[in-house]
């Protein structure tokens, strides 16, 4: 299995020797792989789960720069402050003032319409703590955009990044919904009694 797979030439792409180095090289220091690869696609939305640790954010930035991709993610407005806010926006962080009754699925939408290359990247569950049921942003940004969702199991005990072939949603929200799910589990979660 090699360390980390290759990435076609349509994928929106970021870094350097230097950065893909680096987590390259965190990758071989904490033992982490890579299962599958990720789709030669311009656009795409990618869902990491389970979301159960802190841990969980630099994990998958080591993969984002390992993989030596362009992702773009949601985050509360409040990361985006300072002091560290330029660092999460240079990240590909995109704040959201989940207080507001803006229209997030509306306006990122419209970042996939007007971008020739995007990767979405986000936690279906949207926090650390046990959920019951998944947030659907995701899911009606992919429908709206018209774009396939590629799930990531990050399987701490293995030490995996298991990246899925994309997936193309019908517009039945449960039925989809369901089918994403069953490509996680507790088991794969860093603390397995939140997942």
């Amino acid at each position: 299995m090699p360390l980390v797979p290759s990435v076609g030439d349509q994928v929106h792409r970021r870094g350097n020797i230097i950065t893909g180095t680096m987590a390259r090289v965190m990758m071989l220091l904490t033992g982490w792989r890579f299962e599958g690869a990720l789709p030669n696609l311009n656009k795409f939305v990618i869902i990491v789960a389970p979301h159960t640790s802190n841990w969980d954010f630099p994990t998958g930035v080591m993969a984002m720069f390992a993989l030596g991709i362009r992702g773009t993610f949601l985050g509360k407005d409040t990361l985006f402050e300072p002091p560290f806010g330029f660092f999460f926006r240079w990240l590909g962080g995109v704040p959201v003032d989940r207080k507001s009754s803006h229209n997030v699925v509306e306006q990122t939408i419209a970042y996939f319409d007007q971008r020739e290359r995007m990767i979405l990247a986000l936690s279906p569950e949207g926090t650390r703590k046990k959920m019951e049921r998944w947030r659907t942003g995701f899911y009606w940004v992919a429908v709206g955009a018209k774009v396939p969702i590629v799930p990531v199991a990050f399987d701490f005990p293995r030490r995996r990044f298991i990246l899925h072939p994309p997936q193309v949603m019908t517009g039945t929200l449960d039925t989809d919904i369901a089918h994403l799910r069953s490509f996680f589990s507790a088991s794969q979660a860093r603390r397995p009694d939140l997942y």
